[in-house]
């Protein structure tokens, strides 16, 4: 599905009364349209998402606005136990394989993870380099792998942020696998929630979009055309030296969590 900001408010009013559970007949009772005005917002809908039913739209843009309202959570509510995240058969992965997941997944995030001490400036344009020193979030974090397989166990992995006088942040990840292969992935972006493209060479995901509830926590959501394939809250501890990642997983039941740790690095 297409993003829904093609959809107008005419069109997201009926189809929100639809995901409730009204039919056409009482949509029209409902607004004070004619059933045929109702059939022409769910056509043109339809036409705009490229969604062939109006009842799987209602049913897609329900979930989505779910899943955006989710990706405030609090992260002290999210246990560091939760079960491991969905294959994709749906059923919980071993905890091995779902830390494996979540570090190449890491990479679709458009973070950029960037090599130790003098190489880290050239991740970034120096004009994001050079910026005002932002929020205690703000910084190089690399994965605690301490808990993964070593046959699993990826050789780096490191996430830097920094925040321009724009109040845009550069963002970027560098992961390195354990045979020594290395993507990496861009962005720049206002924590406003609009998404922005993801450049390198990730293919996880091709759009990040960010909020910044508090000073010390950072939300992205991946989108992949389109779609929303995670959101992942950062929330660094009092004593700034450590970092929260919480991972939430689209689903059609519940959304699924998954929690891992960074470390500060500079």
């Amino acid at each position: 599905m297409r993003p829904p900001a093609e959809l107008n408010d005419r069109e997201l009013e009926v189809l929100r009364l639809l995901a409730a559970g009204h039919t056409v007949k009482t949509i029209a009772v409902e607004l004070g349209r004619s059933e045929a005005s109702i059939h022409e917002r769910l056509r043109e809908a339809r036409r705009k998402t490229g969604v062939g039913s109006s009842r799987e739209l209602a049913r897609r843009l329900r979930d989505q606005e779910n899943w955006d309202r989710n990706i405030d959570l609090p992260v002290a509510a999210v246990s560091a136990n939760d079960p491991g995240q969905p294959g994709s058969s749906g059923r919980p992965a071993s905890k091995g394989i779902a830390a494996m997941l979540i570090v190449t997944s890491l990479a679709g995030l458009g973070l950029v993870l960037a090599p130790p001490a003098a190489e880290r400036q050239a991740l970034f344009h120096p004009a994001a380099a050079s910026a005002a020193q932002g929020p205690s979030i703000a910084g190089h974090w690399m994965l605690d792998v301490a808990g993964i397989p070593a046959e699993e166990r990826p050789q780096r992995v490191v996430i830097a942020f920094f925040q321009g006088q724009d109040r845009r942040w550069s963002t970027a990840v560098e992961i390195v696998a354990p045979d020594g292969s290395t993507k990496q992935g861009r962005s720049i972006a206002a924590p406003d929630g609009v998404p922005v493209p993801i450049s390198g060479n990730l293919g996880f995901a091709d759009s990040v979009a960010l909020r910044q509830p508090a000073a010390n926590s950072l939300v992205m959501t991946l989108r992949l055309a389109g779609q929303p394939v995670s959101t992942r809250v950062y929330t660094v501890a009092k004593d700034g030296r450590s970092m929260t990642e919480t991972i939430v997983w689209p689903g059609a039941d519940a959304a699924k969590m998954e929690s891992t740790r960074f470390v500060r690095v500079d």
